[in-house]
């Protein structure tokens, strides 16, 4: 079984900064693209957008949304993906959702989320 797990979300102003963390454990043999996707209040699960992706190599892709302000990364050898977040703007707001792709070996490979952390901008 392998978890997910947000931590980093809060309530800041407008042009503040936030950094949220995801680790991920249990039976892994490593992960592939690890990424955050964002639920908009009053959206539903299948409009999640993406915010930013990773490869284990360490190629990105962001959204154009947050191109600039928005910078991911992850450490390989902790199974934890990271998102800095400069000059936040209030449609930012969303519960900010971590994905991993995760290769269990012999098993496959799975996709995984985590349970969401609640990132709210607003004056």
């Amino acid at each position: 079984q392998v978890r997910l797990v947000e931590s980093g979300g809060g309530l800041v102003q407008p042009g503040e900064s936030l950094r949220l963390s995801c680790a991920a454990s249990g039976s892994i043999v490593s992960i592939n693209t690890m990424g955050w996707y964002r639920q908009a209040p009053g959206k539903e699960r299948l409009e999640r957008e993406l915010v930013a992706t990773v490869t284990r190599g360490g190629g990105t892709n962001y959204a154009d949304s947050v191109k600039d302000r928005f910078t991911i990364s992850r450490d390989n050898g902790k199974n934890t993906v990271y998102l800095q977040m400069n000059s936040l703007k209030p449609e930012d707001t969303a519960v900010y959702f971590c994905n991993a792709d995760v290769f269990l070996g012999w098993r496959g490979s799975y996709d995984y989320w985590g349970q969401g952390t609640q990132v709210t901008v607003s004056s």
